[in-house]
Order: C-alpha cells, then structure tokens, then sequence
C-alpha cells in the first residue's frame, strides 16, 4: 500500500481550515443580511401603524372644528387650514412595534392631508462580519392621506331666522349624511359620521 507522505496531509489541513472559515463568514454574512431585512420589515410595519393612528386620531380631533364652521358657513375655511399633527399617538403606536419615532409632519392640502412618520427601530443589526453594524439600526417611513370624501354639502334653510337647519352630504362612496344644527352639539355625533366624511389610508410618499 502506497502512503500518503505526511508533508502533503500537512499542506492540505490549512486549505481545510480556510475552506471551513470561508463558509463561516459567508453563513454569518447571510445571517446579518437576513437579519436586516426582518429588522426593515418590522420597522415598515410600525411606520406604518404609526402613520394610520396619527391620521386616526387627526381625523377626531377634526369633530369640533368641523362640526362648528358649519352653522358659521366657514367649512372650507376650516378644511384649508393647516392642522398639528397627533405625533404623541404616532410615537405610542411606534414604541407597541419596537421603534421610536424620529419625524413625524403633515402636509396640509385642501381636501386631502398626509401625516408622515419616519420610524427607527430599537435592535440594531449587531453582525461580527459587517463593520458598524452593533450602531446600525433599520429605519422606514410611511405616509397616511385623510381625505374629505363629501365635498359640497346641501344647506336647508329652514329656521325662522334664516339660518340652516341641516347639512346634507352626499360622498363619493354613495352615502349621504344629514347633519341637522340641532344635533351638532350631540355627544358621539362625529364618532358616528366622522369614518364616512373622511378616509384614512396609506399612500406612497
């Protein structure tokens, strides 16, 4: 039997050490990368909770405002005024996804306002493979529309003194909602008609 002299089993063990750390680095390399994209996916999703509930909680802080220009005949007045965007309830949402807000601004526009929220999230991509990884963490942003779907509202005038006795809207979607002045000051009047009166929906920023 012929052997293997020992000097070439010698040569080949390094060969072998580096093939075996080779596919080390390139499975943690794997691992970092997959690790990041989940890492981006749960940071998209708080963005985007985050967006929608500020857009939610914007859409009710409307009520009185909306409710009040009616009878003063101010309603476009109040829906083209810029509004403060709810970001205490975009950081509340962000912090139940494991993130934190870092921007949170609207965009007023006639009819249609967008909240924008920009999210980090709190674990950090932390690869031994990937330099600076332990400080990188996955950020996103998501940007939600509340739109007015109602647009030009029939006025009964109907009141002895001349004043209106009911709005009527008719939506895009079809319904039609009666808000008569003796009901404005209604509790749970808005939480009623608000989600019909405006939609709130995620758009592309």
């Amino acid at each position: 039997m012929i052997q293997q002299p020992r000097s070439d089993r010698g040569q080949a063990f390094p060969i072998y050490v580096m093939m075996v750390a080779g596919l080390l680095f390139l499975a943690l390399a794997f691992f970092a990368v997959g690790k990041a994209a989940a890492l981006r996916n749960d940071s998209q999703g708080a963005a985007d909770a985050a967006a929608l509930a500020a857009a939610q909680k914007a859409r009710a802080n409307f009520g009185p405002g909306f409710l009040g220009s009616l009878p003063s005949n101010t309603l476009d007045a109040f829906l083209g005024a810029p509004f403060a965007p709810p970001c205490a309830e975009a950081q509340r949402l962000a912090e139940a996804n494991e993130a934190k807000k870092e921007l949170c601004y609207p965009t007023p526009g006639y009819l249609r306002d967008k909240i924008t929220v920009e999210v980090e999230g709190h674990e950090s991509v932390d690869s031994p493979v990937i330099p600076g990884s332990q400080s990188k963490k996955a950020t996103a942003k998501a940007t939600a529309l509340i739109e007015f779907r109602c647009p030009n509202p029939v006025v009964i005038d109907a009141n002895s003194d001349g004043s209106p006795e009911a709005f009527i809207f008719t939506c895009r979607s079809g319904d039609v909602i009666k808000i008569a002045t003796t009901e404005i000051g209604r509790p749970g009047l808005w939480e009623s008609v608000s989600r019909t009166l405006f939609d709130v929906r995620l758009v592309d920023q």
